[in-house]
């Protein structure tokens, strides 16, 4: 009973927010390009999908996102279980990487286009920068955790470096990469949108651009609405996975 009552939770509470939604659209007059009742919001959704304007741009975006993805985690993995292993390498490449964090995404877009075009891939390289710090931090901490009692138990039976790695390492570093890599699939598709705002013909970015200078507000909470729904839908399937990977480690 504990566990439906949960489960009713979320319904209940979307359905709070559209009446306070719509109770605030008809207390305060809001005209429509300032603040659309909820129904003008589905109207416009209906239309979009229906012409196919919708689905054009969320797959752009979304091959974006899959670009950024798999740029930014192999980087992060590779760099971050080098520098786990190398504390020289650490202090040599540290230095750099904490300077680039200083630089706010958002000014370093507007260079990336100039360097690689307006075309996908700078959107690409945005969306992998993104997510190339928290996932370089995971990976360090998880490969930091593992025990070390093992790793010695490991090297006197004589395990290959390879076998470290496949055996140990990564099974002891997967809850830490699968926790990095929940923040790393949320913050994708803010770096996917940041690209598409500072450059783009096509996107769901660019599209919020194309709403904004129409005043067309419903427009644009169709299209926040889509960025929020691939983003639960990442961390979902994020969640799925690490049920999956971690359930006989729960299960001892």
């Amino acid at each position: 009973m504990h566990r439906r009552r949960e489960y009713l939770l979320l319904p209940l509470a979307l359905v709070l927010f559209l009446a306070a939604w719509k109770a605030l659209v008809w207390l305060t007059g809001y005209p429509p390009y300032i603040l659309p009742a909820p129904e003008r919001v589905w109207a416009k959704f209906v239309s979009v999908a229906t012409n196919g304007l919708l689905w054009h741009h969320t797959w752009v975006t979304l091959t974006e996102i899959a670009g950024g993805l798999a740029l930014g985690l192999n980087t992060a993995v590779v760099l971050g279980y080098l520098m786990a292993k190398s504390p020289s390498l650490e202090r040599l490449v540290s230095p750099y990487i904490v300077a680039s964090q200083s630089i706010p995404i958002v000014a370093l877009a507007p260079l990336l286009v100039i360097w690689f075009g307006p075309g996908r891939l700078s959107k690409v390289l945005v969306c992998a920068l993104t997510i190339f710090f928290p996932m370089l931090v995971n990976t360090m901490v998880g490969v930091r955790s593992v025990d070390g009692d093992l790793v010695e138990l490991m090297r006197s039976l004589q395990a290959t470096r390879w076998q470290m790695l496949g055996m140990l390492e990564i099974p002891s570093a997967l809850p830490v990469l699968l926790g990095g890599l929940k923040v790393s699939v949320t913050l994708s598709v803010i770096g996917a949108v940041v690209g598409e705002f500072v450059a783009a013909d096509r996107g769901l970015g660019f599209l919020i651009n194309v709403a904004r200078g129409n005043f067309d507000t419903s427009l644009m909470f169709v299209a926040l609405a889509t960025l929020v729904g691939i983003a639960l839908l990442l961390f979902l399937v994020v969640v799925l996975a690490e049920a999956l990977l971690l359930r006989g480690r729960r299960q001892n």
